[in-house]
């Protein structure tokens, strides 16, 4: 690390503390030539490989961008995406790999999304798997209800003759 005021290589390290939300870490240094203090912000990269071959920097903004689309028109908030979106985050880098597959990132954003949102979910799943055809709506359906906790069956509705107060002719 350089000294940005008088270039030095060389710098001591006086205090190192965690960003709060845990991202990176900030390092105040003290450079060995002018004693002069500076402080240094350090974060691991994490790139994204595109189908294409074009390798770009993962973006949380480009993951909630993607998913807003599927959202539209469902009651999910913004904090929603931006909560889905550290989730995905946190998902891609615990594989511990410096570069990540787009096809990852997606497979990573559907589990979130569909505990998020069953409509987003399929509409995004439809685009990212590439449905075809309606049944492959359908399975995805399908493997939706099968996954959902068993409803509770509605109460029957009493007939007539056990409603409070009696018949017709009790009443005259």
């Amino acid at each position: 690390m350089h000294c940005p005021f008088c270039r030095n290589a060389d710098s001591r390290v006086i205090d190192s503390r965690t960003t709060d939300d845990g991202s990176a870490i900030r390092r105040r240094r003290e450079c060995t030539g002018c004693h002069r203090r500076f402080t240094t912000i350090e974060t691991s990269s994490l790139s994204v490989l595109k189908r294409s071959g074009v390798v770009e920097p993962f973006s949380r903004e480009k993951v909630m961008v993607g998913v807003r689309k599927a959202c539209q028109g469902r009651p999910v908030s913004d904090d929603d995406l931006a909560l889905l979106a550290q989730q995905v985050e946190e998902t891609v880098r615990a594989a511990g790999a410096a570069q990540i597959n787009a096809h990852d990132v997606g497979r990573a954003i559907l589990g979130p999304l569909r505990e998020l949102d069953e409509v987003a979910y399929l509409r995004f799943a439809s685009v990212y798997s590439s449905f075809t055809s309606l049944e492959d709506f359908e399975t995805a359906i399908a493997a939706l209800r099968a996954e959902r906790p068993p409803q509770p069956a509605p109460e029957p509705e009493p007939d007539a003759s056990a409603r409070v107060g009696g018949s017709e002719q009790d009443s005259r």
